[in-house]
């Protein structure tokens, strides 16, 4: 009682192995790894500028406009973070980055971009595809099925020194546990499908 000071409550801070699963999880950010691969394969399907010219084009549509999106969401209240955490706000931002994505593909052909941009692409609309399905009754991890898709696309067009980036799916599968925003089971659903969309499709199309 009286003269003592007031105590308050003190937060711990997040240990070494938390921040490095937050770092993890921002640097390999579905928008963050899209945006890369899609600049890497124009400019490999068409040498110079004009290539990151048609990767801009298709990085616009396929991670700026759904990103852009999602954060407008948060600084309105409407999601909570700009990884989408709750399950029950997923449909509409994947169904928007769906959207935006078919157009951005439908413009691109209109325009005539290179062949594997728009087989990239066309592998964005099926992978949404399969994400608004899915997450309409269970939250499967969309940072491990676009790390997985990103690490086959590399190796399909890069050629099989790429596979020296497949520890990647297993870091970005580790942090997404470590935040408690995944199970493993939905960390290796995403990773599989991620894959053989990119496998399949993107394979067949380019």
């Amino acid at each position: 009682m009286g003269g003592g000071a007031e105590r308050t409550a003190t937060v711990p801070r997040p240990g070494p192995a938390l921040r490095l699963a937050r770092l993890v999880t921002e640097l390999t950010a579905p928008a963050v790894l899209v945006s890369v691969l899609v600049l890497a394969v124009g400019w490999q399907s068409s040498r110079g500028a004009r290539g990151l010219g048609w990767g801009l084009l298709a990085a616009l549509f396929v991670s700026g406009i759904p990103f852009a999106y999602i954060v407008g969401g948060v600084r309105r209240g409407r999601l909570t973070d700009h990884h989408v955490g709750l399950r029950e706000q997923r449909r509409v931002p994947l169904l928007v980055g769906l959207c935006s994505v078919a157009a951005g593909l439908a413009l691109l052909t209109v325009f005539g971009a290179p062949r594997p941009v728009l087989a990239l692409v066309a592998a964005g609309v099926v992978g949404l595809v399969v994400a608004v399905t899915v997450s309409h009754w269970w939250k499967m991890s969309i940072h491990s099925a676009v790390a997985a898709g990103t690490v086959v696309i590399l190796v399909i067009t890069f050629g099989t020194r790429l596979l020296v980036t497949a520890p990647l799916l297993a870091l970005v599968g580790w942090s997404r546990v470590r935040l408690r925003d995944h199970t493993v089971p939905q960390v290796l659903a995403g990773g599989l499908v991620g894959g053989l969309v990119a496998g399949l499709v993107f394979a067949a199309l380019r």
